[in-house]
């Protein structure tokens, strides 16, 4: 059969290669690749509806932070001889609420708190890699993402954390973008800005976490941030802002997925690929269509 699937051989992310469109037919009918793209469409749309709290509350470097410090986890994980998604749930979820109550009791900026603990972080994650002896695949693989080898645990987790979020954010909506938009403001007119800023930093924290082992430690961060910049360029009121992320952040996802077997690259950084040329293209689209108008 033309469809041939590979691997590295010091890492376990996956490559496909896809002949022709009988193949991509055949390759639908694989538990695996039904499994990716159902992953891929749940992450993308959890990506797209927390990436426009993200990026307008400038959270960028948070998640970043959150997502690259998830290397203890992982590290943790292998050493203990265990599923590192269980690792990173527990972990990131700690470290968010711990760098959020950093950046409340200190007088130092935000990003000066989030350099130290990230730093921090990074290097206790490398020690505790160097550690590890022999084979290091399920290393790598979340390291730089294996969207394809997603089971039905990531994917009941991935839903839960996507139903979970929905209800938390849609049902506070007014308060929310209040919070976003003028904090001082939501504090005077009764809004609980410290719950609502914790709960979102837990929900953000658990999205990193089961992002990962899609797109990999190194690229979780895009992963936010692009889809909801690419519909901010499109969009300046809220709610149709929030749909555009969302419909980009799942179809991106997707089409990366596509692209990752018609190519024959990993699938985590051709997804992130695939999101970052669209941004390329609707910034050119309208950059040129204002100009003309």
């Amino acid at each position: 059969m033309p469809v041939i699937i590979n691997f590295f051989n010091d890492c376990q992310i996956t490559r496909l290669a896809i002949a022709s469109s009988n193949d991509l037919l055949e390759l639908l009918q694989l538990a695996s690749i039904q499994r990716a793209f159902m992953g891929a469409a749940l992450m993308g749309i959890l990506g797209g509806m927390l990436g426009c709290f993200v990026t307008l509350r400038q959270l960028s470097f948070f998640s970043h932070a959150v997502g690259h410090a998830a290397l203890v986890g992982v590290a943790l994980g292998v050493l203990l001889q265990i599923n590192p998604t269980w690792m990173l749930l527990p972990f990131t979820l700690v470290f968010g609420v711990i760098v959020l109550y950093f950046i409340d009791k200190t007088d130092l900026a935000s990003d000066s708190v989030l350099s130290i603990v990230l730093s921090g972080a990074l290097a206790i994650g490398l020690i505790l890699t160097s550690l590890i002896k022999g084979y290091r695949g399920n290393l790598m693989a979340v390291l730089f993402g294996d969207i394809l080898a997603i089971d039905t645990t990531d994917l009941i987790l991935t839903l839960l954390v996507l139903v979970g979020g929905s209800i938390f954010l849609l049902s506070t909506l007014r308060q929310q973008i209040l919070l976003t938009l003028n904090p001082d403001v939501a504090q005077v007119q009764g809004v609980p800005v410290q719950l609502y800023r914790y709960a979102f930093v837990v929900l953000l924290s658990l999205a990193v976490a089961v992002a990962i082992k899609a797109v990999g430690v190194l690229l979780v961060n895009a992963f936010l941030v692009i889809p909801a910049s690419t519909a901010k360029l499109m969009s300046h009121h809220f709610t149709r802002f929030l749909v555009m992320s969302v419909i980009v952040g799942s179809i991106s996802s997707i089409a990366g997925i596509v692209v990752s077997g018609i190519f024959n690259l990993a699938s985590g950084p051709s997804i992130v690929l695939v999101q970052f040329l669209l941004f390329v293209a609707v910034f050119i689209w309208f950059k040129f269509s204002l100009k003309a108008a």
